[in-house]
């Protein structure tokens, strides 16, 4: 689809728009994306072929879009769509930027001087990168991804820890991802020769997503491509604006995500933290006739006990109070978490209060 839309228009969800990436963000509304995933030119400044020992050429990034007349005109060139980026963003929003050592550190440094706030910077380690050829540099063997919030007063933004928590094998997810390149069937092809010199693989997009987005969520990438933001954005229930200036990589991605299937229903539900979750008071166990007052509650090992009272308190042999006070005084410890230190019996065997929790936020959510 060519032009943007006015700036009190409607937002052109799940579409293409074709044409100057700056000119198209300045026609998007203020603050109306969630996320933008931006992997911008490199900058890569090759003067000349790139050469395996065979003297067979390397198909490297030489195309139109990757060439500026010097620093001073690629610095330009990022202030400006950054300072766009920044205007769109929702004010809990967060962009991602993608570069390599050519251009990275320069991103970065405009990204602080517009008032960014970096919260981290990903290492992308590929298992199986270019090699080098010339044998005069160590293999490039990954690229640098900076996550950040418009602003250091920014408070509130998304991150699905404990998604991605498990995604990792129930591991805190660290900040140097091991990830092939995109290759194989994924890469795509346009008259047999490499679509996009720089295709990014799906599965770094589904890990920033998942990590960063909610179901539903807005993401912009006003340097689309193939269209690897918006297939990973349609198959994750998100939906994605994806601004490029190249018709036939248009072309290519808009055939590209048609043929994705999207998840659907449960499938894209998450592990939330608890912080996320309804809060439930003790109380509410009570009302609902999940426990009764007068039932007696004990520790797993059942070394402590104490009765539960008709206001959601408990009472012990010399104190009354909540269920983390009689749990932290029991123990003679300055606190406790009294759901998970507090079990009820069934049929002989100890369960934890926190199931009657969950039950009740189920029914919450």
């Amino acid at each position: 689809m060519d032009g943007a839309n006015e700036a009190n228009g409607p937002l052109p969800r799940d579409q293409i728009l074709l044409g100057d990436s700056l000119e198209l963000m300045a026609g998007l509304p203020a603050q109306s994306v969630d996320m933008i995933f931006a992997d911008p030119p490199y900058n890569m400044q090759l003067k000349r072929d790139l050469r395996r020992p065979n003297d067979s050429v390397v198909d490297a990034v030489d195309d139109e879009w990757d060439k500026f007349s010097g620093f001073q005109a690629y610095d330009r060139f990022t202030m400006e769509w950054l300072t766009q980026a920044r205007r769109l963003l929702k004010d809990d929003g967060t962009l991602w930027v993608i570069g390599s050592y050519h251009n990275i550190y320069r991103v970065g440094a405009i990204l602080q001087d517009l008032g960014f706030w970096i919260l981290n910077d990903v290492v992308w380690r590929k298992t199986n990168p270019m090699p080098n050829f010339r044998g005069r540099r160590f293999t490039n063997a990954h690229e640098t991804l900076i996550w950040c919030t418009k602003s250091e007063e920014q408070k509130r933004y998304t991150f699905n820890y404990d998604a991605l928590k498990v995604l990792n094998d129930d591991l805190q997810m660290r900040s140097d991802w091991l990830l092939p390149i995109c290759s194989g069937g994924e890469r795509l092809k346009l008259d047999g020769e490499k679509a996009h010199t720089t295709q990014k693989p799906e599965a770094l997009l589904y890990r920033v997503m998942l990590a960063a987005t909610q179901a539903g969520d807005l993401v912009l990438d006003p340097f689309f491509g193939t269209g690897t933001t918006g297939a990973v954005a349609k198959r994750l229930g998100r939906h994605f604006i994806g601004l490029e200036r190249e018709e036939k990589y248009v072309r290519v991605a808009e055939e590209r995500i048609r043929q994705v299937q999207p998840v659907e229903g449960d499938g894209l539900e998450i592990t939330r933290s608890k912080r996320q979750e309804p809060r439930v008071p003790f109380g509410r166990v009570i009302e609902s006739g999940l426990l009764a007052p007068g039932q007696i509650l004990f520790d797993q090992s059942r070394r402590y006990a104490a009765k539960v009272r008709a206001d959601g308190s408990l009472v012990c042999a010399d104190a009354t109070g909540s269920i983390h006070k009689i749990g932290a005084h029991v123990q003679g410890l300055s606190a406790c978490n009294g759901w998970t230190f507090w079990h009820f019996d069934v049929e002989g065997r100890p369960v934890s209060i926190d199931v009657l929790r969950q039950k009740l936020r189920s029914e919450l959510t």
